[in-house]
């Protein structure tokens, strides 16, 4: 695979993702908004790539993973109306059969392929495999981080209220209640992530997002997180409880002492 390649492969997922546009303005906004996230999480693996010196080729590889990672969320809005794997499919699988369908990596090699398709396959899973190849998971990793940095800044952003239209596919329809689960609080107290299965209200999923701090792989990675004061600006829209604060301390201090500690 060459820049030729990849020049064509995004040719190829615009003139794809086109095809799920409407005349609907609801509808538009949301396929338009997976579209511009995957632009963001092509930027944001750049970024981490050009920290961490990856030769060419490897950047080549880290550019088609962010290209295509979320190429299935446009057929599962299309069929289901929602982003919730648990009430449709996986979308990461469904990205990987329409990529299979379309023959679109007939270009690479089977060992770029491979590592491709891992890559797709892990980014949205709860925890890598440990018995996985080490350059397999350098790939899965990073993309899951360059993914969580842009899902940051979009949900920041919808609880900022910059977009247009309220759109509850983002939050995923949970309701706005103030209370917080036992469960996901105790997850950050425990330095790790929080599980979706025990979210009842919007403030668990933000505090599920804070999270997502722990599942984070590379110094860069940290560094943006902590100067881009993702962990704060969500808090900011939480509760400002005791009970908020000795958490969000918790996850504060976790990113003071991963920043610059980790390769």
């Amino acid at each position: 695979m060459d820049k030729d390649d990849f020049a064509s492969f995004k040719r190829w997922f615009s003139d794809y993702v086109g095809g799920y546009y409407t005349e609907d303005p609801a509808h538009d906004q949301t396929i338009r908004l997976k579209q511009e996230h995957t632009d963001r999480v092509c930027e944001e693996i750049v970024m981490l790539g050009q920290a961490l010196n990856l030769p060419s080729q490897d950047m080549l590889l880290a550019e088609t993973m962010a290209l295509f990672h979320d190429l299935g969320r446009f057929e599962q809005y299309a069929t289901y109306g929602t982003f919730e794997d648990a009430r449709s499919q996986n979308h990461a699988a469904l990205g990987l059969r329409e990529l299979a369908k379309h023959d679109v990596f007939s270009v690479c090699s089977d060992e770029e392929q491979r590592l491709i398709t891992k890559a797709i396959g892990y980014h949205n899973v709860r925890a890598l495999p440990e018995n996985e190849l080490e350059r397999t998971l350098f790939f899965a990793k990073l993309l899951r981080d360059a993914d969580k940095l842009d899902i940051w800044r979009v949900f920041i952003d919808y609880y900022d209220g910059r977009y247009e239209e309220t759109n509850s596919t983002i939050v995923l329809g949970l309701p706005n209640g103030s209370a917080c689960s036992p469960k996901i609080v105790n997850a950050l107290h425990l330095e790790k992530m929080a599980d979706t299965r025990d979210m009842a209200t919007l403030n668990d999923y933000k505090l599920l997002q804070i999270s997502w701090v722990f599942d984070l792989n590379f110094e860069p990675t940290f560094r943006a997180v902590c100067e881009r004061r993702y962990v704060e600006k969500i808090t900011a829209t939480l509760p400002q409880t005791r009970e908020i604060r000795e958490v969000v301390s918790t996850v504060l201090a976790y990113l003071q002492k991963k920043e610059g500690q980790i390769p």
